[in-house]
This record gives C-alpha cells, sequence and structure tokens, in this order.
C-alpha cells in the first residue's frame, strides 16, 4: 500500500512528495494545536522524516513549544507540519495532502481539550460550495469558476 503522494499550501509555494505507508490518521485536540491552527483539533498524518521532500521551498517554522516546531507557509499561512526535534517521524496535515480522502482518522490526541459538540456534526445541515449562490458568484466574479 505504499506510495507518493505529494501537498502543500493553500498559495503553492510550499510543496511536498511523501512515501505514505498506510492509510492511518490521527486528530489532535490539544490547546496547541488549537491555537496554532485556530480551529477545535486538526488531522495529522505521521510520516518518517527521511519520506519527506520539499519540491520547493521549505516551510517556514515556529517553535511551538521547547521541544517542537511547526512547519508553515509564511505566505498564505497554511499549517503544514507538527515535528518534535528527538523523533525520526513528523506529522504533516492531512487538509495540505492533494488527496485527503485516503486517509481515515483511527485515534485522538490531546482529548483533554476536545469539545465533545465538534467531535460528530454528521446530523448537522450540510450545504455543497456549489450551491451557495453568493459564494458561486464570487468565485465566477473573480475567478471565472469554483476552483477545483
Amino acid at each position: 500500500m505504499t506510495s507518493t503522494m505529494s501537498g502543500g499550501c493553500q498559495c503553492g509555494a510550499k510543496r511536498f512528495e511523501v512515501r505514505v505507508h498506510d492509510d492511518r490518521a490521527y486528530l489532535c485536540h490539544c490547546r496547541m494545536c488549537q491555537r496554532a491552527t485556530g480551529g477545535v483539533s486538526i488531522a495529522f498524518k505521521s510520516v518518517a522524516k527521511a519520506d519527506v521532500t520539499w519540491t520547493s521551498a521549505p516551510p517556514d517554522r515556529f517553535a511551538s513549544s521547547p521541544f517542537a516546531q511547526r512547519g508553515f507557509c509564511a505566505g498564505c499561512g497554511t499549517p503544514l507540519t507538527y515535528e518534535s526535534d528527538d523523533h525520526d517521524t513528523m506529522d504533516l496535515t492531512v487538509g495540505s495532502f492533494d488527496e485527503p480522502a485516503r486517509f481515515r482518522p483511527v485515534s485522538h490526541a490531546g482529548a483533554e481539550s476536545w469539545h465533545a459538540a465538534w467531535l460528530d456534526t454528521t446530523r448537522l445541515p450540510a450545504e455543497r460550495t456549489a450551491d451557495n449562490a453568493r459564494i458561486v458568484a464570487k468565485w465566477k466574479e473573480t475567478r471565472g469558476d469554483l476552483p477545483a
């Protein structure tokens, strides 16, 4: 099941390729991840550092604790990595992969900070972007069509 996958930031300045050996991922709810992303959790895929190649400039990095740093794009703000200083693995953000649907969550980390109301939202009303006339009009006005 090993394959090479690609991904990167929203503006395209930071791109990577990585050898992925399985489809396992996890959600982190710790306060550090919440603050780093502005969200209630973040989805990560753990990979070997040696399996990651930055095909453009490497990410900008922020020392988010005394023992770890986070990779991101200073241009567009996309969170890309969590890297503990003393590990041979790192976490890539699932949302930064070109094909994030490959992954499935198998565990939670930082559960002491999770917000239970945000864990299962499957019963909430849902709307596709293409069904939001205001957003569709803005995309067509500024770009000509919806983004892929």
